[in-house]
């Protein structure tokens, strides 16, 4: 039985039939599922409506009026259900963004000559020495921890000519942020990291001007270019002691769950939840990237692109990508409600819809503004919709740097 109800009378266990608006109204990537956490339950209790729908006989039903609720708890019954290990950690302080940010820049210079290195060894067909690896991934790991948002927006902010490489780091910092998004213990975060920053080593092994070529490819291209998961599996396999989630990552991060991926054309309950949260971070940075045949997406562009890509992602690793990402990401283009255009500088993880935004342009007068910063949880403003640059005549950004 479907009913609307106010926000405040939610509860965990009830069945979300429908939500009123669009992802504007809601950061939720589905609009129909079982309220199963109390972050997603504060979530919905936050969000900018007045009433959902549910389905009694999915799920809870509202108690009667002369029944007290009991108090909200995590029971065993609403225990997550991916195949996952969850584990309780110690909360890590949030370091503000432009703090984070300088140290970011640091690991990132530091983090190209290690990836190219061990890039290169494989290309000339040399075992692929990890230990550098290992140790970039425990920077990562740490820079990400503290404040996630840093790293990875500024390694989106890659060049054609490193693109193979820092697209490495930047997969490996979103596998991060995904894992701990998930829940996943310190371990299987390590391992989500290192599959990310090894996720594309096969690429070594399909010839540089096919890997860079501009021009649409043939289909003997297309073919080399997709051997290099099972060349990076081949290489990787070389590698003692490497784990078996950065082979399986390299081999599968581009099944898609309907069958039509590649190498093996799995479904979604062949394909496991590292190589499927592989295939999310991976499309996300690559569509996000200037490449030598077309510019890079805004990010809130490519998220609502992938929502939208029906059998390609896994519907619970994608919201939980959202989740770390952000519904608007760090480096978004926006317009407010006053009609000024902004670019996303940071965000709060439970306040995904009032970023922090440098406002530089009013839609309204057509003329630049002098750049401030707004934080949208305070006073009236708003986000309407992402916006396109061009459509301005804008053909830049202002940086995102708070200083």
């Amino acid at each position: 039985m479907l009913k609307s109800i106010a926000l405040e009378q939610l509860r965990l266990g009830m069945y979300v039939h429908s939500i009123p608006g669009g992802w504007i109204s809601h950061p939720f990537w589905r609009k129909s599922f079982k309220i199963e956490s109390l972050e997603d339950l504060q979530t919905l209790r936050d969000c900018p409506i007045d009433e959902v729908t549910i389905d009694t006989a999915k799920g809870r039903d509202i108690a009667p009026d002369h029944l007290e609720d009991a108090p909200e708890d995590v029971h065993e019954e609403h225990a997550p259900t991916a195949a996952v290990a969850v584990a309780v950690r110690k909360p890590v302080q949030r370091t503000e963004s432009a703090v984070e940010r300088e140290r970011a820049a640091r690991i990132i210079s530091s983090s190209k000559s290690t990836v190219l290195n061990m890039f290169s060894e494989a290309r000339m067909g040399k075992a692929v020495d990890v230990k550098d690896a290992a140790e970039l991934v425990t920077e990562i790991t740490s820079s990400v921890s503290r404040n996630a948002d840093a790293l990875i927006s500024l390694a989106r902010l890659k060049t054609t000519d490193d693109y193979t490489y820092m697209h490495s780091v930047a997969v490996c910092a979103m596998m991060i942020s995904l894992a701990n998004q998930l829940g996943m213990t310190q371990e299987q975060t390590k391992q989500a990291g290192m599959a990310g920053l090894l996720h594309d080593v096969g690429k070594m092994a399909v010839p540089l001007d096919i890997l860079n070529k501009p021009a649409k490819l043939t289909e003997e291209e297309f073919a080399s270019i997709r051997s290099h998961t099972v060349q990076g599996h081949s290489i990787l396999q070389q590698i003692e002691g490497i784990g078996e989630v950065p082979l399986d990552v390299s081999l599968h991060h581009h099944e898609k769950i309907d069958g039509s991926g590649y190498p093996f054309n799995l479904k979604s309950d062949g394909i496991s939840i590292m190589a499927k949260m592989g295939a999310v971070c991976d499309v996300y940075d690559a569509i996000t990237s200037n490449r030598p045949y077309k510019a890079g997406w805004d990010p809130a562009r490519s998220i609502r692109h992938m929502a939208s890509s029906a059998g390609h992602f896994d519907p619970v690793t994608m919201q939980a990508f959202v989740k770390a990402i952000g519904i608007y990401p760090t480096g978004s283009c926006v317009i407010l409600q006053s009609g000024r255009l902004g670019v996303v500088v940071d965000q709060r993880p439970d306040q995904l819809l009032t970023p922090r935004v440098k406002v530089f342009y009013s839609t309204t007068s057509r003329m630049p503004l002098k750049s401030d910063i707004v934080d949208l949880t305070h006073g009236s403003d708003k986000i309407v919709a992402y916006a396109d640059p061009a459509k301005w005549g804008i053909r830049s950004l202002p940086s995102i740097d708070l200083l």
